[in-house]
């Protein structure tokens, strides 16, 4: 049974995707509605809608005070997520629009919470923006291989409230819905989110090959159903890695060629 706008805790916004390699999101606000966003999320406004600096996520989940808001603000900061987020809210007579944009190539994925059980776990700097009230906290993986070995899913984000929210994801976007107890291996990097009934652990490859030879991480991520997960074909640690590879601070890495740094020698380049 669905929620009724009365009974909602979040504010219900309109919205589109628009693009394909480089997307971004168009959040249409009725006169009084608010959007929650990232820093440096922001891509453009209309006219009449107020921009507003906010300490921690602008949930209406903070209710302790200056205490209560330092501890949440904290809690972001081990996300590496900014102490304060911006909120973008309609002050004028008619509707208005305001835009996110992803930071790297890939995917929006829009999540209405109110639908997904009202909480979705994610990884750590997926969160782009959010109806206003969706409350954007941590997550620990709690046991102690996870902790240990869990890469970039030991400490992960929760958006929890019946609001809709927008995460970005790297490359093409999978999502998969997995059946009770049915159970699908991932790289960490790879995972984008999950609901919050799928079970998330940590396992050993195993071998000393393919430990040391495989060209893969030593661990997987496993998530067993029911629920529903999405994953990502070009984690933006992967990607940047690559990136990092090829550029070599000033040096080229040799595609291919059988005569290495000659060749640079013999183009010009140098060595």
């Amino acid at each position: 049974m669905l929620e009724s706008k009365e009974t909602m805790q979040n504010h219900e916004i309109d919205y589109r995707i628009i693009g394909e390699e480089m997307q971004y999101v168009e959040v249409e606000l009725d006169p009084n509605e608010t959007a929650i966003a990232e820093a440096g999320a922001f891509m453009m406004m209309d006219d009449g809608i107020r921009m507003d600096t906010i300490f921690g996520d602008g949930s209406q989940q903070q209710t302790g005070g200056l205490l209560g808001k330092l501890f949440s603000a904290g809690k972001r900061m081990l996300v590496g997520e900014s102490l304060f987020m911006t909120a973008y809210t309609n002050v004028g007579n008619g509707k208005r629009r305001v835009s996110f944009a992803s930071p790297y190539p890939g995917k929006i994925v829009a999540l209405d919470l109110m639908k997904l059980g009202g909480r979705v776990i994610c990884q750590k700097d997926a969160f782009l923006c959010a109806a206003q009230g969706v409350s954007v906290g941590i997550e620990f993986q709690k046991k102690l291989g996870t902790g240990l070995f869990g890469g970039e899913g030991f400490i992960m984000e929760k958006l929890e409230g019946d609001g809709m929210a927008f995460l970005h994801a790297g490359g093409h976007v999978l999502e998969r819905a997995l059946q009770p107890g049915e159970l699908v291996r991932i790289d960490t990097g790879c995972i984008v989110g999950f609901t919050n009934d799928v079970h998330y652990d940590i396992e050993f490859i195993g071998g000393i090959k393919n430990t040391f030879f495989g060209g893969e991480g030593v661990f997987f991520a496993t998530l067993r159903g029911p629920g529903t997960v999405w994953i990502q074909t070009l984690p933006i640690s992967r990607l940047a890695s690559r990136i990092i590879s090829y550029g070599g601070f000033g040096k080229r890495k040799e595609e291919g060629s059988i005569l290495g740094g000659l060749g640079n020698l013999l183009d010009g380049d140098g060595v």
